[in-house]
């Protein structure tokens, strides 16, 4: 699933291509995609002809503010990833008519087309079709239960140090599940609490209540530190990911434990583990990780 690394890259890529354009009809051959409205007639009419003014995101949602006090919210969920180019439907199937990465098998997935003007194209390929898509008034938007209910962003200045021991102090259970819930901390999932513990030493089932002074600051400074990286090497693609030119992420190659099952800690020479913790899958070095 896209985490916040791949959602942020995928928004400054946008940014620089789409700003400005017009959406000037939207295309589907999976309608359930789009959850509000319930049906895509009224979707299409809420965005069409719709201006995109700005690109945001909030956790891992990315948030299109368009003209007439619309947004329009996609969540990649597990397998999507939107992409922008030019593209021809063939027998039910559209064609990249851009050479290069676009072509790869995993981004032709597409079962939502966004004509705009001049005659680019935005796509969400998504293997599971698990991906969601709204259509909301923008005041309505932000006040919604979902948007209100999401916690900090870990990458804002206002994510402070102190901060963090505050929402510790009120959280329960252990520290990967607690990194991963978005009521908490927005944005960071199965991939990066991996990685974000690994660089701190500590255990993922390690309870809140015995985390030390010391390990709490040693997260902090990883949370900031492994995203930040993740941002620059524009995300992981070691499953779905790929950015909107339809290019992979190179956090692959710096992964430490994520899907490491089995091989040599590069830190202790250990073997990384995996485990469960409430049916998903954790990483970790039992022998460093303490």
């Amino acid at each position: 699933m896209p985490e916040l690394p791949e959602v942020e890259t995928t928004i400054q890529d946008l940014k620089k291509i789409i700003l400005g354009r017009k959406i000037k009809d939207i295309w589907s051959d999976f309608s359930k995609i789009v959850k509000k409205p319930k049906s895509f007639q009224p979707f299409k009419k809420n965005i069409i002809g719709k201006k995109i003014k700005n690109i945001r995101r909030r956790g891992k949602n990315i948030i299109f503010e368009l003209s007439g006090d619309k947004n329009l919210l996609i969540h990649q969920k597990l397998t999507g990833h939107l992409l922008v180019g030019n593209w021809k439907l063939v027998n039910g199937c559209w064609q990249s008519q851009n050479r290069g990465p676009l072509q790869e098998k995993i981004n032709t997935y597409i079962h939502l087309m966004f004509y705009l003007d001049k005659g680019l194209m935005l796509a969400l390929s998504d293997l599971r079709k698990f991906a969601k898509v709204e259509a909301w008034e923008a005041q309505d938007f932000w006040q919604s239960e979902e948007i209100k209910s999401l916690g900090p962003e870990p990458l804002e200045k206002k994510f402070t140090f102190l901060k963090f021991k505050e929402i510790l102090k009120k959280a329960r259970g252990k520290i990967k599940q607690v990194l991963m819930d978005q009521n908490v901390i927005a944005g960071i999932g199965n991939i990066y609490s991996d990685e974000i513990l690994f660089e701190a030493g500590v255990n993922p089932f390690k309870e809140i209540k015995r985390l030390s002074a010391q390990e709490i600051e040693k997260i902090y400074k990883a949370i900031k530190k492994i995203l930040k990286k993740a941002i620059k090497l524009r995300g992981e693609s070691i499953s779905d990911f790929r950015g909107p030119k339809g290019e992979r992420g190179f956090y692959d190659k710096y992964r430490k434990v994520y899907r490491q099952t089995n091989k040599n800690c590069s830190r202790c020479g250990g073997i990384i583990k995996r485990a469960k913790i409430s049916g998903r899958s954790v990483h970790f070095c039992p022998k460093c990780q303490k």
